[in-house]
């Protein structure tokens, strides 16, 4: 059985995010995942990283004492899955204190010899699913940050055999029709991730 560790950051139950949240949810258990619903506003997790984290960041396996249930839970997943939406072109705070607290040395990755090498690579597929409010023009002008750290940074430290990051761009101007569709979209790729 598949388990996923599902990573929501949305603090509002009404919003577009919420029903995106729960298609990734249903549709990962109804394809018989064993879902991991992380729910980082409603469990509380704090996304400060305190100066004496930051101080002992490298002291393995020290270093993971202040997270560790987040931590047990990343290591038995072979699927992660974000779902947030993209404020201020990055991630909402609490999902960036996730990995900045969480994706720590000797977790997400190794430090040999100054290079950093990938130590999640028991997750086998990666998925995000998130909204902007502007265009994919003007996204990609920024930089698209939230983008490039999945394909990039989080793909590197995992490594996995399938991969999808689905956004719905210009949120703010999106139509009944095109927010259903994408539900769909969203739908069809958690059942083929």
């Amino acid at each position: 059985m598949t388990r996923a560790l599902v990573l929501y950051a949305h603090p509002c139950d009404d919003s577009f995010a919420a029903a995106l949240h729960t298609t990734v949810v249903e549709t990962l258990s109804d394809r018989g995942w064993h879902v991991d619903d992380c729910d980082l506003y409603k469990e509380g997790f704090n996304p400060i990283l305190t100066p004496a984290e930051r101080h002992g960041y490298h002291d393995e396996p020290q270093n993971i004492e202040p997270v560790k249930d987040y931590v047990e839970r990343l290591r038995k997943a072979d699927a992660l899955i974000l779902c947030f939406p993209v404020w201020n072109f990055g991630y909402p705070a609490i999902l960036k204190g996730f990995l900045d607290r969480v994706f720590l040395p000797g977790v997400s990755f190794k430090l040999v010899d100054g290079k950093v090498l990938p130590n999640l690579t028991h997750i086998r597929k990666l998925a995000a699913v998130s909204t902007y409010g502007g265009t994919r023009i003007r996204a990609t002008l920024a930089g698209d940050p939230p983008r490039m750290c999945i394909k990039r940074a989080v793909w590197h430290v995992t490594r996995p055999t399938r991969m999808r990051y689905l956004a719905l761009y210009d949120m703010n101007r999106a139509s009944d029709a095109k927010r259903a569709g994408f539900i769909e979209k969203v739908r069809r790729e958690m059942k083929d991730l």
